[in-house]
């Protein structure tokens, strides 16, 4: 019976955070529906206010927790809000490729993007740090660069909006570990310190008369205002659900949002997917497959006992 108990919960515990996961992968997914919307404003603009209203919503997340002791530590080591500085600095050049992406209508292009990240990952734990790549992941690597291979020669050029934001999110991922500070606090410390000059940008746009954050123009206003809720909303509850869930399983739900935008892309922005795009993602699909198959095998594994 008292072995019951623990495996009740831990069964409890990984149902909500599945729930915490998925949500923020289905909220990650329709993102580009809501980033049409604020297509007629500057990306950058755009960007500032995301960063602006994220604050009150990730301290609010910390208030309820309890949990701002966390942040007067960090305020007292200079090497964490070094940190802090930096990843904040990636996740917004993320964050405007991204806008920049969706408005110019390469959302195709930041769905792949999402798609190959994981690899990209894999590819820097490699690089810096000497971890040694399987046959499987070494495969997976080549089939996802013969895809961006196809897409570089069908487009003229490397698909550097893709590489973009899978890079700079690896990075991101990459130096984020490093920070020694709990997922929803490293991201309120991250909007908080470029807050600043966010907030300097948008007030200098309005004085200089071009900035959409107007009375005249409540559409706009609720939008710019909106744009802090559904980032730093999906943030949060996904660092809830990675929390609560094997890595194994984040691993294989991390498919679900690039899948959605690519979806979205297709089928309600109408953008084109030739046959050249077609046979890219084909490599790219069967990369992921490839690099989630022992992944899928070790949850298998894991049901059967």
């Amino acid at each position: 019976m008292a072995d019951t108990v623990p495996e009740s919960r831990a069964e409890e515990e990984s149902a909500r955070g599945f729930l915490y996961a998925l949500s923020a992968y289905l909220l990650w997914g329709v993102l580009p529906i809501y980033m049409k919307a604020v297509a007629h404003i500057p990306p950058a603009e755009v960007v500032a206010h995301r960063v602006l209203w994220s604050v009150p919503v990730a301290g609010l997340v910390l208030l309820s927790l309890r949990r701002t002791a966390d942040i007067r530590r960090a305020f007292r080591s200079l090497r964490t809000l070094a940190m802090a500085a930096l990843t904040a600095a990636i996740i917004s050049a993320n964050w405007a490729t991204y806008v920049w992406a969706i408005a110019a209508e390469q959302t195709v292009e930041a769905a792949l993007g999402y798609y190959i990240n994981p690899l990209v990952s894999v590819c820097m734990g490699a690089v810096l740090l000497r971890e040694r790549l399987s046959r499987i992941q070494l495969l997976a690597i080549g089939f996802a660069a013969a895809g961006v291979v196809v897409l570089t020669v069908e487009a003229g050029g490397l698909p550097w909006v893709s590489l973009m934001l899978a890079v700079s999110f690896a990075v991101y991922g990459f130096l984020r570990k490093t920070l020694p500070i709990g997922p929803s606090q490293g991201f309120f410390l991250e909007v908080l310190i470029i807050s600043v000059p966010a907030l300097v940008y948008i007030l200098w746009l309005q004085w200089a008369g071009d900035g959409h954050f107007r009375l005249s123009q409540p559409r706009d206003v609720w939008l710019l205002v909106g744009c802090g809720p559904v980032t730093a909303i999906p943030l949060i509850l996904y660092a809830f659900g990675a929390k609560l869930l094997r890595y194994v399983t984040i691993g294989i739900m991390q498919y679900v949002a690039p899948t959605l935008i690519f979806l979205i892309a297709v089928f309600v922005f109408r953008e084109p997917f030739g046959s050249e795009r077609l046979l890219a993602f084909a490599l790219i699909w069967l990369a992921l497959a490839i690099y989630t198959w022992p992944m899928l095998r070790t949850l298998w594994n894991r049901g059967e006992r």
